[in-house]
């Protein structure tokens, strides 16, 4: 079996290279050399990680627009994820994508997209595939808690509780909806309860503590596989704003976010292996 510390070290040069990517992407988007919209993840890097990281390779997984990390932990070349930003040829999606649809289905990644909640039915469709093909795996949807009240929320639940699906849903709560506090916008803020209207399991964790992550993800996968579809939670932050234009400081203060770095996910798991 792998050592424990090597195992961890590799998700953390993976979380490391994430964060360096994405500090990278905002300086080139400052500099006018990359267009269209860019969302960073700063600050979510062990839920990234932490979930992608169990799936194997006839796992599927799907994603919201914010997806830069996902993209990288999935195993697209950082390269071609940059190339993508530039709207090179080369990128992962031609480069007529750019930042909010990056895709490589040949490693599993079935792409970025820019709807807010337009991935939940395509999910819903790709679990359905495998279960009708027979095909091993199980399918990883993850959206932003901007989108748990969405009409494609509650329809895609439904009908992967109804069907017996293999998928289960990754509610990325970062606090804010672009510049809203989940709480003024959802009667049941706590995402994960809504899970329970559906006769699904639902769970919270906390998604800067990348072996919590790691280990309600790799159980509920386990049970997606087994056609047990589930909602899991994970309480994050973004340091940065909604998107690089929006500097994040209307709608919350500079204390807010310090109090929230001193969670860094990061140093969090550099405490675990020793660093």
């Amino acid at each position: 079996m792998p050592d424990i510390k090597d195992t961890l070290m590799k998700s953390y040069k993976k979380m490391v290279l994430i964060r360096e990517f994405e500090t990278e992407a905002e300086r080139q988007y400052k500099a006018a050399r990359i267009g269209g919209y860019c969302h960073l993840a700063t600050g979510q890097e062990a839920t990234t990680v932490g979930v992608v990281a169990p799936m194997g390779p006839d796992d599927l997984l799907i994603t919201g627009y914010r997806c830069h990390g996902f993209a990288l932990a999935k195993g697209l070349k950082p390269r071609t994820v940059m190339a993508e930003l530039f709207g090179k040829e080369d990128g992962c999606s031609g480069g007529r994508g750019g930042s909010m649809h990056l895709l490589d289905p040949e490693v599993g990644y079935y792409g970025g997209w820019g709807i807010v909640g337009g991935q939940l039915p395509i999910a819903v469709g790709l679990a359905l595939a495998l279960r009708q093909q027979g095909r091993p795996g199980a399918v990883v949807c993850e959206l932003g808690d901007g989108a748990v009240n969405m009409g494609s929320w509650h329809e895609s639940l439904n009908l992967a509780s109804i069907w017996k699906l293999p998928i289960f849903f990754l509610v990325v709560n970062n606090v804010y909806g672009m510049g809203t506090d989940v709480r003024k916008v959802s009667a049941e803020p706590a995402a994960y309860k809504r899970a329970a209207g559906y006769k699904m399991h639902g769970e919270s964790v906390d998604g800067n503590d990348y072996t919590k992550v790691f280990e309600a993800s790799s159980r509920l996968l386990e049970e997606a596989r087994n056609r047990h579809p589930s909602v899991l939670e994970a309480q994050t932050y973004r340091y940065r704003g909604h998107s690089i234009a929006d500097a994040g400081l209307i709608y919350r203060s500079r204390e807010e976010i310090e109090e929230h770095k001193n969670n860094d996910p990061l140093e969090k798991l550099e405490k675990v292996i020793g660093l």
